[in-house]
């Protein structure tokens, strides 16, 4: 097992700063790019970061925490950032860091590494599953959608690169 609670918290801590200091102050084209039909543009990644914070991860540790796997965790609506009031991307931003710190740190005063990580609950969909694969799984969160916002916004220059598209492995199709 390659998981550790600290490494875990360097990269959740730092993501709101990387992408506050990669997306202010974009025009809103850079924004509102997507990848076609059905797609997520990369305020609507921003915004689904936020619904998780609010609704995903401490909401289920929590959950794991008190009923173990007598009982599921809350499902997580992974589109209900589709229906929120639009805001700018620095409100957006701003939002998920003081969401993410306040995580943070309701994480650390839940969670003892030695004692937690593999108690275990039971997920709506997957089954039995223990707080280290939570945990896991919101870093990895994470690190996807700053990859998914890169690829959507490289692909907003698809056709303007012309031939370099063969040594441009984020334009990969």
């Amino acid at each position: 097992m390659n998981f550790h609670l600290n490494e875990a918290i360097e990269v959740l801590s730092r993501t709101p700063k990387t992408l506050e200091h990669f997306l202010s102050g974009l025009s809103d084209q850079w924004l509102h790019c997507n990848e076609g039909e059905g797609t997520w543009n990369v305020s609507e990644i921003v915004e689904h970061l936020i619904e998780a914070e609010l609704h995903n991860w401490i909401p289920r540790l929590e959950s794991i925490l008190h009923d173990g796997k007598n009982k599921h965790f809350p499902s997580f609506d992974r589109f209900s950032h589709l229906t929120k009031p639009e805001s700018t991307i620095e409100e957006k931003l701003l939002t998920f860091n003081q969401l993410r710190e306040a995580n943070i740190e309701k994480l650390k005063e839940l969670i003892n590494p030695h004692h937690h990580l593999d108690i275990e609950g039971t997920h709506p969909a997957f089954g039995v599953v223990k707080i280290r694969e939570l945990l896991s799984t919101w870093v990895v969160h994470d690190l996807t959608h700053i990859s998914q916002i890169v690829r959507v916004m490289a692909k907003r220059y698809y056709d303007d690169v012309g031939p370099w598209k063969e040594y441009l492995g984020v334009l990969k199709k």
